[in-house]
């Protein structure tokens, strides 16, 4: 049985007559970053409050490290760190100032707790700023570094790169990939925009109006959305032989029909349905796929990407 970080049992959450998040099961593994995937509205802050106990579900489990969460609170939300939606903060105090406080109601202990979060996300070079003389995205960083203080197991980020401009974008995801693999954090990201969560999850779940559509690799999604040239053709075995010897073709797949997919080779596909004919095969079709994973995002839910 797969030991799962956090797993979610047909979990639920109904507002009188609505459906927040209808049934969702999401399993994340240990050492991975898991995106969270779906359009504005479409249940991922409803599912993320309910992990932390901010809002409670109408029906379903969650279990973390394994142990109920309604039954186990004590014991894992310690181990767990969050941002869900805006961060409030003193903002007539300082970043330190700030951080020294949840640092006492958490009962942390360890001496570079303050300075090490700072650094981690970017905040540690004006101490003495006010959080008010803050820009959202600062903000927003002062809240991961809250999130991280503690050293946390499992982080769970909502749009975390909210208010952030390019630079911060990449610092964020640079951090968030050093943190996973340098300290094993187990990392949870929610977000409406595909090309951010492509660029640092290893597994995402797509989340469209309450229910989870699918759960997938990046790997996978990436295979299934890679470009390809498609023959199909009279013969399939002669031209496999035929693309091989004469073409050094390695990167490609038989399908049915007599359909050979190429993933290379592209703006070549005259030169190379000249070779079949001239080698008596016959090429009924000839196709070009150029999907993207926004497509494919699009397909899945409908709409637009980034509504």
């Amino acid at each position: 049985m797969p030991n799962w970080v956090l797993e979610t049992k047909a979990l639920t959450r109904k507002y009188k007559q609505q459906t927040a998040v209808d049934a969702l099961n999401i399993h994340v593994p240990k050492g991975c970053i898991y995106g969270l995937l779906g359009r504005n509205g479409a249940g991922k802050t409803t599912t993320l409050r309910m992990i932390m106990g901010l809002v409670k579900p109408t029906a379903g489990d969650i279990e973390v490290f394994g142990q109920n969460i309604q039954e186990n609170a004590e014991q894992i939300y310690p181990r767990v760190g969050s941002i869900i939606e805006t961060p409030g903060f003193y903002e007539n105090l300082t970043a330190p100032e700030n951080l020294a406080i949840l640092a006492r109601l958490r009962g942390i202990h360890r001496r570079d707790a303050i300075s090490y979060a700072l650094s981690r996300v970017g905040l540690d070079h004006e101490p003495e700023k006010l959080v008010a003389q803050y820009s959202l995205g600062m903000k927003q960083r002062l809240g991961i570094a809250a999130a991280i203080m503690h050293e946390p197991e499992l982080l769970i980020l909502d749009e975390p790169t909210n208010g952030l401009d390019p630079i911060g974008i990449q610092e964020m995801r640079n951090f968030l990939l050093d943190l996973c693999e340098e300290k094993q954090v187990t990392i949870i990201i929610s977000s409406h925009i595909l090309s951010e969560i492509e660029q640092v999850a290893d597994l995402i779940g797509v989340i469209h109006k309450g229910k989870l559509l699918e759960e997938i690799t990046i790997g996978e999604l990436r295979k299934r959305n890679r470009r390809y040239l498609e023959f199909q053709v009279s013969n399939q075995k002669k031209a496999v032989v035929l693309l091989e010897q004469q073409f050094q073709i390695n990167d490609y797949e038989v399908h049915e029909q007599g359909k050979i997919r190429i993933y290379s080779h592209f703006g070549e596909e005259g030169k190379l349905n000249r070779a079949l004919i001239e080698n008596n095969i016959e090429v009924s079709k000839i196709t070009m796929s150029e999907d993207r994973l926004e497509d494919y995002f699009v397909k899945l839910i409908g709409g637009r990407a980034n509504d």
